[in-house]
């Protein structure tokens, strides 16, 4: 099973939501899951305010973003509107301040140096939910730390203040066998499980293209873009994450 890719005609968004939703929760009925536990993360990187109001009204909760910048002045923008935003993209030391002050997830924690900063400048009162990025095909184009140091990874996150470990998140090699590679992250999230904790409860892995297989190895989080907006036109000049 496919999403299938959409226009990006505003007007289309709500219907788009509607039909993500219906393949996401046939997807998790196909293999014998309850639909409510796996969760949509509409991934709003390089769409307009607009577009992101229009998911809202449609019922989406949760976005993704992973440019920095774009994502600050669009969370501004939209502060009236009762959502969560998620960092999804690679972080520099020198952003941590920003998303911790700005996300209340963060999915692409792989290093310890960025783990500490995300507490040390989380604004107080605050505990960001974050998951550990693990790169689960050895790929050299992907960050994220490798499967056998995770746990390490993990100790080192739960032992930080304002973090709030849950669980694990991977982006694919882009020649991976889906199933297989979920599958080897949701068999490293049940050996973590010990170490995680009360919170421990999300494998955020999965897009467009591959959901299926992602629900079908676990996935609590989906993160769809394109089938939600329609193809990407532009992006920033820079990753700025």
């Amino acid at each position: 099973m496919t999403l299938q890719s959409v226009s990006d005609h505003m007007p289309d968004i709500s219907a788009n939501v509607r039909r993500v939703r219906a393949d996401i929760d046939a997807a998790a009925r196909a293999c014998g899951r309850d639909p409510a536990t796996v969760h949509l993360l509409a991934v709003s990187k390089t769409q307009p305010p607009a577009a992101v109001r229009a998911a809202a009204a449609a019922g989406c909760t949760d976005f993704g973003e992973n440019y920095l910048q774009e994502a600050v002045a669009k969370i501004e923008a939209l502060a009236d509107l009762d959502v969560r935003w998620h960092f999804i993209g690679a972080i520099q030391s020198n952003k941590t301040r920003q998303i911790a002050e700005h996300f209340h997830w963060v999915h692409t924690v792989g290093r310890e140096k960025i783990a500490r900063r995300l507490s040390e400048q989380c604004p107080a009162g605050r505990v960001l939910d974050v998951t550990v990025q693990v790169n689960i095909d050895d790929d050299p184009a992907k960050a994220g730390v490798a499967p056998e140091d995770a746990g390490a990874l993990l100790a080192a996150m739960t032992a930080l203040p304002n973090l709030r470990p849950r669980g694990l998140m991977t982006i694919l090699q882009r020649d991976s066998s889906p199933l297989a590679s979920y599958r080897r992250l949701a068999d490293l999230f049940e050996r973590l499980a010990p170490a995680g904790g009360a919170h421990w409860d999300t494998l955020s892995m999965g897009m467009s293209g591959d959901f299926a297989e992602a629900v079908a190895a676990g996935a609590t989080w989906v993160r769809i873009g394109t089938a939600l907006f329609g193809p990407r036109t532009a992006r920033p000049p820079r990753p700025d994450a």
